[in-house]
């Protein structure tokens, strides 16, 4: 069930407006409706054209349920998709009139997410489906603009490849991509990752426990991290060799300081008031450390481990380049820019950044499942 205002907000109006004159502009001042310079390819671009009318129409007001809301979402597909069917036949050979059908079709995508963003739906799965859809909604429309553009402007492969062709090569790439994948991050990766992360919150209870360490590793651990990878990852291939240990080393150095500042920033969270209230209650060092300290500190290490998901994985890839095994998601990416097989380029950095952005979503749902408490997680 939805349940919204009625009249679209003010800047649904004005993507409404430019709807229709971008589409108008199309119909009427570039062969009506013709994005490419040939004569067999109008028909499905002024098509285009009319649906985005259409939407428009819908969009000012004629509809304002879900059926509108739906019939703006089709517009915007249905133009990309035309759009994108006549130029893989004429790519390069763009007119003004593609430009503009580009705007509509940006414009209804636009609009539409706008007022999914209004939907309030009854039941809390519901709205959290809506939630998730806005910005896969607004990644796709990314992903359609940047395939639009490459036809558009005619931008050779190893400049730019354009989706379908990371796609392609992805898919048919799967077995290295999985080879790859397991070497960087199954090994390197996770590896350094948790004795990065467990060798900072260790140290920061020592820290913690010893007030002389504070000023002694503090500042070590701060010249640590501001150690150049470039600098440190051949050195570490010296030292552990060429497959994933060295790869590890380095993740371990990436990950350590931001897990140890936090960590100890976090200790020192808990306030004086707390503090007199276990020793009150006759509690020792290592009762209020475990039962009011690191309860309170969880906010500040979960804030670490999120951060170094997304380091580890880069610290893993940069060492790559200064030496591997023939397998690695470095090794590949230094490797095909050499060959110029720019798509398999991407289709690695595609891979990383799913990679990555599951672990950090896997990290995040791990903080809300153990800081349920904080206000951040209640609201």
């Amino acid at each position: 069930m939805i349940a919204r205002s009625n009249r679209p907000r003010g800047n649904a109006l004005i993507l409404s407006l430019v709807i229709v004159v971008t589409s108008l502009a199309s119909l009427l001042g570039d062969a009506f409706g013709m994005a490419f310079p040939v004569a067999d390819v109008p028909r499905l671009t002024l098509s285009a054209v009319l649906l985005c009318v259409v939407g428009a129409a819908f969009a000012l007001g004629f509809l304002h349920k879900l059926t509108g809301d739906l019939v703006i979402l089709g517009t915007s597909l249905f133009a990309a998709y035309a759009l994108t069917f006549t130029g893989a036949q004429h790519q390069g050979e763009a007119t003004s009139g593609f430009w503009l059908l580009v705007i509509s079709a940006w414009a209804c995508g636009w609009l539409f997410v706008e007022r999914l963003a209004q939907w309030n739906l009854v039941g809390v799965s519901a709205q959290r489906a809506i939630n998730l859809a806005i910005p896969l909604l607004f990644g796709v429309w990314l992903l359609i603009l940047w395939q639009l553009i490459v036809i558009g402007f005619g931008i050779p492969k190893v400049l730019l490849p354009a989706p379908s062709e990371i796609w392609v090569r992805l898919t048919g790439s799967v077995p290295t991509l999985w080879a790859d994948f397991q070497q960087t991050f199954m090994k390197a990766v996770l590896i350094g990752y948790v004795m990065g992360c467990g060798s900072g919150f260790v140290i920061a209870i020592l820290v913690d426990r010893v007030p002389f360490l504070r000023r002694g590793l503090l500042p070590i651990g701060n010249l640590v991290s501001a150690l150049p990878i470039i600098g440190v990852a051949p050195i570490m291939v010296m030292w552990f060799g060429f497959d994933w240990p060295s790869k590890a080393a380095v993740v371990i150095i990436m990950t350590f300081f931001p897990m140890l500042v936090n960590t100890v920033s976090g200790l020192a969270a808990s306030d004086a008031m707390q503090q007199d209230l276990m020793r009150t209650y006759a509690a020792g060092y290592w009762q209020t450390l475990f039962k009011l300290r690191l309860p309170m500190a969880m906010p500040f290490i979960f804030n670490a481990l999120k951060i170094n998901s997304t380091l580890a994985l880069i610290g893993a890839i940069v060492a790559e380049f200064f030496g591997t095994p023939i397998v690695g998601m470095g090794f590949r990416i230094s490797t095909e820019v050499g060959r110029m097989n720019v798509d398999m380029v991407w289709a690695e950095i595609a891979v990383a950044a799913l990679a990555g952005s599951l672990f950090y979503g896997l990290v995040a749902l791990a903080e809300k499942a153990v800081t349920f408490w904080h206000p951040s997680q209640r609201a």
